[in-house]
């Protein structure tokens, strides 16, 4: 589309992935107590994604799930309303290194919304955070784990991430922007 630039191939995806699910393994001793779960909407197929190449280098199916954090944001009467979906996770939490996906790391509230919708599922042994994307700029003390890429960026500019079962393929693209960056959009 006009106007923006493309700092991530589908090709670009798949390796980032690649790398993060093997720091996953090598950082939890392997798969056996993971738990993916991805924040809805691009971060479900990429831990989705992610579950499917830890299964290819272990030979272990690690459970994905799903978690919708709109009513845990603390800019829920500030912004527009975020569509809702459903929140599935199927296994306990509880014990488990239970890793949240997520496609865009911005000011970090996605991330501690995200942290409150878990722990209202159970305690979990750990706590961590892959992204696709690091932005920079955030307004809390939350960092990444596992980083397919950070990118600088101004407040100008949004990153888009788009992936194939969201948005018919995958790529991740920088737009400048009149109304400030946002963490990503729907784009047809």
């Amino acid at each position: 589309m006009p106007g923006e630039r493309v700092i991530m191939s589908a090709e670009d995806i798949r390796r980032a992935l690649a790398r993060m699910a093997h720091e996953i393994l090598e950082r939890n001793k392997g798969a056996e107590a993971v738990l993916l779960v991805g924040i809805l909407t691009r971060g479900f197929p990429l831990a989705q994604r992610l579950a499917r190449r830890i299964s290819q280098f272990e030979g272990v199916e690690v459970p994905v799930g799903s978690l919708d954090i709109a009513l845990y944001r603390d800019d829920i009467f500030l912004r527009r309303p975020l569509p809702t979906g459903a929140t599935r996770v199927p296994v306990d939490v509880t014990g488990r290194h239970c890793t949240l996906v997520d496609d865009v790391l911005f000011t970090g509230r996605s991330a501690r919304a995200a942290m409150d919708a878990l722990t209202d599922l159970g305690r979990p042994r750990s706590i961590q955070l892959a992204v696709l994307v690091d932005r920079g700029h955030r307004e809390l003390p939350i960092r990444a784990d596992y980083v397919g890429r950070n990118i600088p960026t101004s407040l100008r500019e949004e990153v888009l991430v788009r992936l194939e079962e969201v948005d018919g393929r995958d790529e991740v693209v920088i737009r400048r922007s009149e109304e400030g960056g946002r963490a990503h959009a729907t784009v047809g």
